[in-house]
């Protein structure tokens, strides 16, 4: 596959996102020291550099068709497997264990067939969704029977009832009882201003009768006693 080695470049130091970045050891197959590089992983692309801030990578690594494992070389160490014909192996080396984990985490799933997985995850997921909701949707519920209402009060009759002599019964709904109904009066409206100035007299005369009780009490009490 060709690269283009500007076109790298210039999106190694362009301000697109950076899904993790840090200090790695290093070392390949041929080499058996490691060498302390920068690296920064932008989608299926992980450059080193050998400082930090530089704009130029020194190498970049392609995250496709590989495997991340562990390995027993080093402490908090894995490497990154080709395993296609001439394939090579990365070894990189952290200095925590859980430093570790994020970094195989992180390059495990920069690649673009673990993305194509994901997505076919989630549409399986949004099919069946869509399913439920049409199978529910398809489901008729049947409307509650009306509950018998009760009669307004004014037209509830009781054939019971006598009605006083001289009076003839009507019958509710008949002519004659339409003819008999007697208007209803309106009720005089009273605010709240009346209500309350009619009540207030009533306890400002109650209040003073008890307070002239209590005051001829007490003038009883502190009256002096007569001596015959």
């Amino acid at each position: 596959m060709k690269i283009n080695e500007k076109n790298l470049s210039a999106f190694a130091s362009s301000a697109t996102p950076v899904d993790r970045e840090g200090w790695l050891d290093m070392r390949s197959e041929v080499g058996k020291s490691y060498q302390r590089r920068w690296f920064m992983l932008k989608g299926n692309l992980l450059f080193y550099f050998d400082k930090q801030g530089e704009k130029e990578p020194v190498g970049v690594i392609i995250l496709e068709g590989c495997t991340i494992e562990l390995t027993e070389e080093e402490s908090y160490s894995f490497k990154i497997v080709f395993q296609c014909e001439g394939g090579r192996t990365f070894y990189l080396c952290t200095n925590s264990q859980a430093s570790m984990e994020a970094w195989m985490k992180a390059l495990a799933c920069a690649s673009y067939d673990y993305m194509k997985l994901m997505v076919a995850e989630l549409q399986r997921q949004l099919d069946e969704a869509q399913a439920e909701e049409a199978a529910e949707a398809l489901v008729t519920v049947s409307p509650p029977e009306e509950e018998p209402k009760v009669p307004p009060r004014g037209q509830r009759y009781n054939p019971f009832n006598k009605a006083p002599d001289g009076e003839p019964k009507a019958v509710p709904g008949s002519r004659h009882h339409k003819e008999n109904a007697k208007p209803e009066t309106p009720r005089k409206k009273t605010t709240f201003r009346d209500i309350h100035k009619a009540f207030g007299r009533k306890i400002l005369a109650d209040r003073n009768e008890w307070r002239a009780m209590v005051r001829q009490r007490e003038e009883a009490k502190n009256k002096p006693l007569i001596q015959l």
